[in-house]
């Protein structure tokens, strides 16, 4: 017996993740606005980070929650400085790295429709 597809399915599953999140984040490393809130000294595990909740969140397995528990979100951005010119600045790539995709319209605004209301929630300053 089979379970219903999934988003993560529908798009391509872990490949299509993977390439949004690495499209996504070589975008952010060349801007100064977004790159100040990570502090790591490379990408790699904040990229690792979304690729496994995005998969999780869409239908495929489960890693995220079993390496890192509840995924948190406002928690784990609290530190950040999150105002609407960071969200602003991180749906931009955001939407620059679906694009590049060609996704089916119906998953693709699906899954923008969540990244817009996700940054959003994750703003912490009112500017």
């Amino acid at each position: 017996m089979t379970g219903a597809r999934t988003l993560y399915d529908e798009v391509g599953g872990e490949e299509t993740f993977r390439l949004l999140v690495d499209r996504f984040y070589a975008s952010v490393a060349q801007d100064p606005l977004l790159r100040a809130l990570y502090p790591e000294d490379h990408l790699g595990p904040a990229a690792e980070r979304l690729r496994m909740f995005l998969i999780q969140y869409w239908g495929g397995p489960g890693t995220y929650s079993q390496l890192r528990g509840h995924p948190r979100l406002r928690m784990r951005h609290a530190p950040f400085r999150i105002g609407v010119a960071e969200r602003d600045a991180w749906l931009g790539h955001m939407a620059d790295a679906l694009d590049s995709l060609d996704l089916p319209e119906g998953p693709r605004a699906e899954l923008w429709n969540y990244l817009v209301r996700a940054a959003d929630g994750m703003r912490n300053v009112p500017m």
